[in-house]
């Protein structure tokens, strides 16, 4: 496999109107599915709509990862009962947490999802609570024909990430120019902006950016103000590259 076809680049959602976005990326990275999961006619649309080689990775729902005090609840449709608010968050294995799960996995078999990434806020920290709750959930759930992504946001110990990645088969996702993915066999990279969502990446950067990539299949996804333009400048780089 060349370099070109191991690196997969596009954005976290769509940066353009839907079909010209097909036309202009082979990847997309859903982010509707971490504030509310959509109806299942939903993805069968999107999958209908996309070419046939077209891959589609998406973020799983928050009710999984983030609790009900999180800024991002504000988004979700659907009532959380206050009194059950600690049921949900955190990979606890609750059955409103293993429910999350469920109706995430619904909507990612329906869409044909390769990689659903688990995104934790910077509040969830490397407690031994958590790392057991992460055991309990991940060995739980049905997985069969997904691959896990990890997201620590937090201050992780770098042995403890890859102690975790190894034993529950997951991918250490990561913001390339903010920390070095701790997995071997496959690279996702999550691109925030060097300083901030505003931010629009140089031609040195996505040189670097270039000099990251190992050779072993990598998603490039990019998640800042101009991730069309950065995605498309960067599609270039790794095409002049190839050669």
């Amino acid at each position: 496999m060349n370099e070109e076809r191991q690196v997969k680049v596009g954005c976290c959602g769509f940066a353009a109107a839907q079909k010209k976005y097909f036309e202009l990326f082979k990847v997309v990275e859903i982010q509707q599915t971490f504030y509310q999961i959509p109806e299942i006619k939903t993805a069968e649309k999107w999958r209908h709509a996309a070419p046939p080689d077209f891959e589609f990775t998406m973020k799983a729902w928050q009710l999984i990862t983030h609790v009900p005090s999180s800024p991002t609840y504000r988004r979700l449709r659907e009532r959380i009962d206050p009194g059950e608010a600690d049921r949900y968050g955190g990979f606890q294995a609750t059955p409103e947490v293993m429910n999350a799960w469920k109706r995430t996995a619904a909507f990612a078999r329906a869409l044909g999802t390769s990689v659903i990434v688990f995104q934790c806020p910077a509040s969830f920290r490397p407690l031994e609570q958590n790392a057991q709750n992460m055991r309990a959930f991940f060995t739980k759930i049905d997985r069969a024909g997904f691959t896990l992504a990890w997201e620590p946001r937090g201050i992780w110990p770098d042995e403890r990430i890859k102690m975790l990645c190894q034993e529950l088969d997951l991918i250490h996702c990561v913001d390339p120019f903010r920390n070095e993915s701790l997995t071997r066999e496959t690279d996702y990279f999550r691109l925030h902006g060097v300083t901030s969502y505003v931010y629009t990446y140089t031609d040195k950067e996505l040189d670097i950016l270039q000099n990251k990539i190992r050779q072993k299949p990598t998603y490039v996804m990019f998640n800042n103000n101009t991730m069309k333009e950065d995605a498309l400048r960067f599609l270039k780089v790794v095409h002049t590259s190839s050669r």
